[in-house]
């Protein structure tokens, strides 16, 4: 009989339990939102494509090796701003600072906290026998403007400054200070953007918000939404790249001793991979979450609306199929380069292979490190940090900046859903972070999951509409500040 009670009890709990994650998930549904009117905003729209075009033939491609760069083609873009950007260049103040930085102030009318808006102007190296148009000619075709750098990220580059130059045509004035900050070394790390930062520091201003390549308006994202999400990056991955070396006596590979240089690497490999770092759901991801599990359908969203229970599931998920969601909750590590004997019948002297590893912000690259030492567990194996960064400092929400960020999307992409998230990529904006805890991530374009991986790629390429887009985001943006 005793028995019977304790059975009852048990299943009187398994209901209690179960009928509070269905109430919770039933509850957990979008916050209501006040219905909105937004204008229209009025822009030439083929001058933006001009624009665009006529940046994308100069061929400013940045590499480590300055000396294989054309600083012609920079300087043939230089030329170019006053002749598309002319009310730029009748009211901002430019500034040319060193490692291609360009910064423009557009005074305001009040002395204000200012805001910043970002873009680099520089891209990545490109196999044009793998082209289909060639990268640098700006062709239009098929209502798609092709060229690198199209959409990273001279789109945003001239959607800030046609934005700008439209509104000083108008007569416009904004209420504070709105500084243009551009580089033209970002995708080697450069350094421009730092000596933007420096600027700041010198000159004691304090930053109302700043805005800078990120995420975009993306769908299918996330599990169960339906509806378009813009993707609006409150912080990134740091990043490090470390290197494992092992080193034997070498020796000829028809009489091999149990495990050569190779073989100990790959074993170091295979742990790592094993034993994945811990999952932690930081504010970026969590906000995230508590967004789009609202949007979700039922079933997911009763694991968004308890993960205090389904934790350990998502991340179980999330190990097992890699990808995207595992990578907003965990440091990750991809091996991606090895090297060992030159001759197939030779076992190498020493042998060495590369992880790439995107750092949760939870974690440090002292941290991270660590992990890695104590997983490997081997002392043949040594590690060697071949540089790096932290993760950035995590940006506020709740504050006006990020309003005025939500408010444009909204009023460009009516229908989508703002959300902010932690961005896996490094963009210039890590270094706004000692000076502003105020720094969104966001890429003013729609894409397709298509058009997303032709940035860096073969191809890359833009539907018209999406440049003018660009510059509608940037017009409702700037009647804000």
């Amino acid at each position: 009989m005793i028995g019977f009670y304790i059975a009852l009890a048990c299943l009187g709990l398994l209901l209690a339990f179960l009928c509070l994650i269905l109430i919770r998930a039933a509850a957990f549904k979008p916050k209501a939102e006040q219905a909105r009117a937004f204008p229209k905003e009025v822009f030439d729209a083929q001058e933006a494509v001009d624009s665009l075009q006529k940046l994308v033939r100069c061929k400013t491609v940045s590499r480590i090796n300055r000396e294989e760069e054309e600083d012609g083609e920079f300087e043939k873009l230089y030329a170019l701003l006053p002749e598309l950007y002319p009310y730029v260049y009748k009211t901002c103040e430019e500034m040319r600072l060193p490692d291609r930085a360009l910064l423009f102030r557009w005074k305001g009318k009040a002395e204000g906290k200012p805001s910043v808006l970002m873009a680099h102007f520089d891209v990545v190296p490109v196999d044009e026998a793998l082209w289909e148009k060639p990268p640098f000619e700006g062709v239009i075709e098929d209502g798609c403007l092709w060229g690198r750098g199209t959409l990273d990220t001279k789109v945003t580059f001239n959607g800030i400054l046609t934005a700008a130059n439209t509104l000083i045509k108008e007569g416009f004035v904004p209420e504070n200070d709105i500084y243009l900050a551009f580089s033209g070394g970002e995708e080697i790390n450069g350094k421009g953007a730092c000596h933007i930062v420096d600027y700041f520091k010198e000159k004691g201003i304090e930053l109302s918000m700043v805005v800078d390549e990120g995420g975009a308006v993306v769908e299918k994202v996330f599990p169960g939404v339906k509806k378009p999400c813009a993707m609006v990056g409150i912080a990134e991955k740091g990043m490090l790249n470390l290197a494992y070396r092992t080193a034997s006596s070498g020796g000829h590979a028809s009489a091999p001793k149990p495990h050569t240089p190779v073989g100990v690497l790959a074993r170091a490999c295979c742990k790592v991979e094993n034993y994945p770092f811990a999952a932690h759901i930081t504010k970026p991801v969590a906000e995230m979450f508590d967004t789009l599990g609202r949007h979700s359908s039922f079933v997911y969203r009763i694991i968004f609306a308890n993960l205090w229970c389904f934790k350990p599931l998502l991340d179980l998920l999330a190990k097992k199929s890699g990808g995207e969601m595992n990578a907003l909750l965990r440091t990750t590590v991809a091996f991606t380069q090895m090297e060992g004997s030159q001759a197939p019948n030779v076992i190498p002297p020493s042998a060495s292979m590369l992880s790439n590893i995107r750092i949760n912000p939870a974690d440090t690259m002292e941290s991270v490190v660590a992990h890695i030492q104590k997983t490997v567990d081997d002392e043949a194996v040594t590690l060697e940090v071949m540089g790096g960064m932290n993760p950035s400092r995590i940006s506020q929400t709740d504050c006006e900046g990020y309003r005025r960020v939500e408010n444009a999307i909204s009023g460009t992409w009516q229908g989508c859903i703002v959300t902010p998230y932690l961005m896996v990529q490094c963009s210039d904006s890590r270094h706004y972070g000692a000076i502003s805890d105020k720094v969104y991530r966001f890429s003013a374009m729609d894409l397709t999951s298509e058009e997303r991986a032709t940035i860096h790629g073969n191809n890359e390429k833009i539907r018209l509409e999406t440049v003018g887009k660009a510059v509608e985001f940037f017009l409702r943006l700037i009647r804000q500040c």
